[in-house]
């Protein structure tokens, strides 16, 4: 099966090369959806100054050539110069039919990285938080599309479990017993420990001196501390998995990528950047300047290697992993799913790494911004008392209202129960994935959870819908293999071309990191099947026309179901 984008682009720069000559077989076709057409190339608007002619005059010539092309029904000129592209019903049926056949729907493996994706990465011994949610469910995302094309992904999760706060948390277990530290912990009850702990420490100065001897012994290695240690960071990850395994995560403890790991590689990190000269020292600490940088004073801006008292900042941690994950691991792309406050943070750590030579032209790092949830006043989404909200009480909002607004359809409470936690939490998933990560976006949950518009619900719907009519007609839509589709309406025309792009949707979130390309496109699927449902009887339909149009239904739903996987989110059976 052929992407219509890739295949009119190879057309158009065939076309440009028979006109303009071989020196523009790689000119970019610059292929755009129309509105008057399937598509449109505006490549003679962008290489009229260049050729040195007009550009209807490019546009012409290469208009009639398209038209000569099996795949193409029509091209004409409009405008100054754009070229309107309409395919062939055939071709497209053609294609169509192709894909239904091809388990991967001709979705291409492009060459195979190693790939390194940092996300989720909550803190020890505090609560995952709703801005958790879109660390977590975005870079599980990117995993799976990675996954889905061949990349080889390593999972980071980049659990904060070391620093000068495990002094006074670790004094607290002991205060309150280990067994009673690791019923509240494994509960969920963490904000609680913590705040305990917190609270004593700026009270009672003996504790606050306990605490800070504690952190000494931790980081000299005691063993009864690091036992200690382990104990309450075990404890928190049994919470974790509890949130991951509810949302669908794939992450496991295999997958943790601790700050603890990269503690033996501080000292060396330091020393090959001083060696290199990319680190010096600047008033006691060790400072890396990266060029580009600069204070509001103008002055430069430093990246904190070593601080004057000996100790090491999250910074190093950060260019430790960067070394690690470079080297030892043999990444040739590592994605940061990480809050956009760290941007310039993660500017200035990729800017070192260039330096130190750990970053070059065949190794890339990028930053995979992360916006705010935000309420409806367009700030920082909190409780009412202003704190903070558990991820695990949103995932549970979610659950309950989901159930009641699907608790008309269904007598068994156990199946309503079961079903209420596949809508509620895909909806909680699709409103993350839907916008770009980099944009924030209003908890809504009445919009979340609406069954029409660009939401979770609207999705699954369409799929279940699907499956309701291969029930009615007792057939398997697993088992509906092959065509031929036939294009006799604009409603099967649309939908048949609409289900072509789904490598290319799931290519570009690949290349880019972005999830909510592949929503866009899995909604608009599902609004041309609507259409398609509305305008085409099914069941009732006769012969080949009846087949064609059961064929397209199972490749819609086929198409919805490993796309809507693809975002972390399943299907129930029926809505």
């Amino acid at each position: 099966m052929k992407d219509p984008e890739a295949t009119l682009g190879e057309l158009v720069r065939d076309a440009l090369t028979s006109e303009l000559g071989s020196e523009y077989a790689q000119a970019d076709p610059l292929i755009r959806p129309s509105d008057f057409a399937d598509y449109q190339s505006n490549a003679a608007m962008g290489l009229s100054k260049r050729v040195g002619r007009p550009p209807r005059d490019i546009a012409g010539p290469v208009a009639d050539r398209l038209s000569e092309a099996a795949a193409v029904a029509s091209a004409e000129v409009s405008g100054p110069g754009f070229i309107n592209i309409t395919l062939s019903d055939d071709w497209i049926a053609g294609q169509a039919s192709t894909q239904l056949e091809d388990p991967r729907f001709g979705v291409p493996l492009p060459r195979t990285q190693r790939i390194v994706v940092d996300y989720s990465a909550p803190n020890v011994a505090r609560e995952m938080h709703v801005g958790h949610l879109r660390t977590t469910v975005v870079g599980d995302a990117v995993v799976r599309v990675l996954e889905y094309l061949g990349h080889d992904v390593v999972r980071a999760n980049h659990i904060g479990d070391w620093g000068t706060q495990f002094g006074m948390l670790l004094e607290h277990l002991l205060d309150v017993g280990e067994d009673s530290a690791n019923e509240q912990l494994a509960a969920g009850e963490i904000n609680a420990f913590y705040q305990a702990a917190n609270a004593k420490f700026k009270a009672d100065p003996s504790f606050a001196e306990r605490s800070r001897l504690r952190v000494v012994a931790l980081q000299a290695g005691d063993r009864e501390t690091l036992r200690l240690w382990t104990t309450l960071i075990s404890d928190t990850e049994k919470y974790y998995n509890s949130i991951y395994a509810r949302l669908g995560v794939t992450l496991t403890d295999a997958d943790l990528a601790p700050e603890s790991f990269y503690n033996p590689m501080l000292a060396g990190v330091c020393d090959e950047l001083e060696a290199k000269g990319v680190a010096v020292i600047s008033d006691g600490a060790l400072c890396a300047f990266p060029p580009g940088f600069a204070g509001r004073d103008g002055a430069p801006l430093p990246l904190i290697l070593r601080k004057s008292d000996g100790g090491y900042g999250y910074a190093t941690t950060d260019m430790a992993a960067i070394r690690y994950r470079t080297r030892d691991l043999r990444a040739n792309r590592i994605i940061y799913v990480v809050g956009a406050e760290q941007a310039q943070h993660f500017e200035m750590v990729f800017a070192v790494a260039r330096q130190a030579g750990w970053l070059t032209g065949e190794v890339s790092a990028e930053h995979a911004t992360i916006g705010l949830v935000t309420g409806a006043d367009r700030k920082r989404f909190r409780s009412r008392s202003g704190s903070s909200v558990k991820l695990a009480d949103l995932i549970s909002e979610a659950v309950e209202r989901a159930e009641e607004v699907i608790k008309d359809r269904y007598d068994d409470p156990e199946q309503r129960r079961q079903i209420a936690e596949e809508v509620g939490i895909g909806a909680l998933k699709y409103a993350d994935l839907s916008v770009a990560r980099d944009s924030g976006y209003v908890l809504d949950f009445d919009r979340m959870l609406a069954l029409t518009g660009n939401t979770g619900p609207y999705l699954q719907y369409a799929a279940a819908r699907i499956r309701s009519i291969f029930a009615r007609a007792e057939l398997d839509p697993a088992q509906v293999s092959s065509g031929p589709i036939l294009l006799g309406t604009a409603a099967e025309r649309a939908l048949a071309l609409q289900l072509l792009g789904f490598g290319r949707a799931v290519t570009d979130v690949a290349l880019t990191a972005e999830p909510h390309k592949l929503s866009v496109y899995l909604f608009e699927t599902a609004s041309a099947f609507t259409t398609f449902y509305e305008q085409c009887p099914v069941l009732n339909a006769p012969g080949e026309t009846r087949q064609s149009r059961l064929a397209l239904a199972a490749l819609t739903l086929r198409v919805l179901v490993t796309g809507l996987g693809l975002l972390g989110i399943s299907v129930p059976p029926r809505m």
